[in-house]
């Protein structure tokens, strides 16, 4: 079995959803005093939602392709979040974020040989 780049860009685009799903997470959780104002966090509920939307691309995904393919891709999501975590809420680059992402992609790639 093959894995359909349709299947592919469906991952990749859940993985970036997803990714703003944790900034949403952060932002609103940075704004949250107690339990209570969890559910009317306008915040978190992009965040969760933004969450289950990337969830129904990775569904999507998955159908017709690889799981041992498809799902390491999800993990290009951690390279998004580095990035919007830069942009965002002013978080340092470091030696071992990098060598993490790297570590990742790397892995990424070497999954994807293993397809043909």
């Amino acid at each position: 079995m093959t894995t359909p780049l349709s299947s592919i860009g469906l991952v990749l685009v859940a993985s970036f959803i997803g990714s703003f799903g944790a900034v949403f997470l952060k932002s609103g959780a940075d704004r949250t005093r107690c339990v209570r104002t969890l559910v009317v966090n306008p915040r978190l509920v992009l965040g969760v939602s933004l969450f289950l939307l990337s969830t129904v691309f990775y569904l999507l995904g998955i159908r017709h392709g690889e799981l041992s393919v498809l799902y390491p891709m999800v993990s290009l999501g951690y390279v998004w979040t580095l990035l919007w975590s830069r942009l965002f809420f002013k978080e340092p680059f470091t030696r071992d974020k990098f060598a993490g992402l790297g570590l990742i992609l790397l892995g990424i790639v070497l999954l994807n040989l293993g397809n043909r």
